[in-house]
């Protein structure tokens, strides 16, 4: 890379997943279109499987720039604590149901990459749980209306819908003995013939509700519904493996089956819905998922950040790796405490939106035809265009932020110019570097 510039294109990669959409991404960069193949995400940062090209007289990819030479690409405070781009950026379209999912703590993700490393499990293989070292807290903020499971509910309100949901009945005296924990390790560890029949009355009732138009998202029988209609009809052995969470399960079922394979079997992860909080994003808004809270996303657009990682250890409503042994390892079961946030003004047009985590910091421009931005970078920044376009600037060089080419990134003492030639939006990731000195 030749020139003292602190500014350049980034070109994001993107994913391609049963979950997604054909709009959102598509739309905003029209090259990631892939026949009828959905677009799910787009990432932009430096994350070994899947680093962005930052665009130059040549193209180069992100992490083997930033390693060449850490400090003058990250900064001395954030090279120091790092040693690497700390965050991943990504655009979501979430059109069906994400997986029930958990993140491990840094700690956790350390162990369990070494372990899995120790056993010679290939990084690719489709039974691997820890990708990477790194922990993965996370903060999305929606770009649409958005719904999402998030933590588990307060002792009240669990019992409430325990009692109130005839098929759960038989739940509440285990959750009122054993908490949380004996509760969700109950329908997580069940046989798969107790899930279907735990379940299949459930279904019976509220499936012809859903078909009828006479549920709608704010109640959780219409995502229970959904989530069957989506998941319920994968055979009974990839379920086996979601009880045992054995590694072997897997490769055995899919050659061998289990003797029962015509058997339908029932998603488990709907118990969840139940579980967790339902909640609705409008646009704008804003939460914050450390370690530890189960989640799921369930439908709509969203801009997410953070820390450099893929751990993700799933326990339902998904057609990839499921380990329960292991999502069970890195609950925090306990009522989660809600935060739903719309940001903190701290310039004219630039929103913060807060969270805990030392790795990443997002904020918002929201802007008029004509508005003036300034950015002084002191680590390595990445710019998202999600609306509108903005002609960003560093001395002579000029950017155009569009259609087709949303993305740039800002290296440390970078002082960028920037102007709304559309109304825009326009996201900023970064590092609190005052966290990281």
């Amino acid at each position: 890379m030749k020139g003292d510039s602190k500014l350049f294109y980034l070109q994001g990669v993107p994913q391609y997943y049963d979950w997604g959409g054909q709009s959102l991404i598509p739309a905003l960069i029209p090259t990631t279109k892939s026949g009828d193949k959905p677009v799910a995400e787009f990432w932009l940062g430096a994350h070994q499987s899947a680093p962005s090209v930052l665009i130059d007289e040549q193209r180069h990819l992100l992490d083997h720039i930033i390693a060449s030479d850490i400090e003058r690409f990250l900064g001395k405070p954030v090279a120091k604590k790092f040693g690497r781009l700390s965050f991943l950026l990504k655009l979501l379209d979430v059109k069906d149901m994400l997986s029930i999912q958990v993140h491990p703590s840094k700690a956790e993700a350390e162990r369990e990459f070494d372990r899995e490393n120790k056993m010679g499990i290939a990084l690719n293989a489709s039974h691997r749980n820890y990708k990477d070292d790194n922990h993965k807290p996370e903060l999305m903020v929606a770009l649409s209306d958005f719904w999402l499971l998030h933590g588990f509910k307060t002792e009240e309100k669990l019992a409430n819908t325990l009692l109130c949901v005839p098929e759960l009945n038989f739940l509440l005296p285990v959750f009122e003995q054993s908490g949380y924990e004996g509760l969700y390790k109950r329908v997580m560890e069940m046989p798969q013939q107790e899930v279907n029949n735990a379940l299949q009355p459930l279904l019976n009732r509220i499936m012809p509700l859903y078909s009828s138009g006479k549920l709608d998202k704010s109640q959780e029988d219409f995502w229970a519904a959904r989530a069957a209609e989506t998941f319920g009809k994968e055979q009974g052995t990839r379920n086996e493996e979601q009880g045992t969470g054995n590694e072997e399960q897997g490769a055995r079922n899919e050659g061998q089956g289990t003797g029962n394979d015509e058997m339908e079997a029932i998603d488990r992860g709907i118990f969840s819905i139940y579980f967790f909080n339902l909640l609705y994003l409008k646009k704008g808004e804003a939460i914050f998922q450390d370690a530890g809270v189960p989640h799921a996303y369930l439908e709509g657009h969203n801009v997410e950040i953070m820390a450099n990682s893929d751990n993700v250890l799933r326990g339902g409503l998904t057609n990839k790796h499921i380990d329960v042994m292991e999502l069970l390892k890195h609950i925090k079961f306990e009522a989660a405490k809600l935060k739903i946030q719309t940001g903190k003004k701290i310039m004219e047009k630039e929103i913060l939106f807060e969270t805990t985590a030392p790795d990443f910091q997002l904020s918002m421009f929201n802007l008029e035809i004509g508005d003036v931005i300034s950015i002084h970078a002191e680590t390595a920044e990445i710019l998202l265009l999600t609306e509108g376009s903005v002609l960003i600037s560093e001395g002579t060089k000029e950017l155009l932020l569009e259609k087709g080419h949303p993305s740039a990134i800002i290296f440390p003492g970078g002082n960028i110019q920037g102007t709304a030639f559309q109304k825009a939006v326009l996201f900023r990731a970064s590092v609190p570097v005052h966290r990281s000195e």
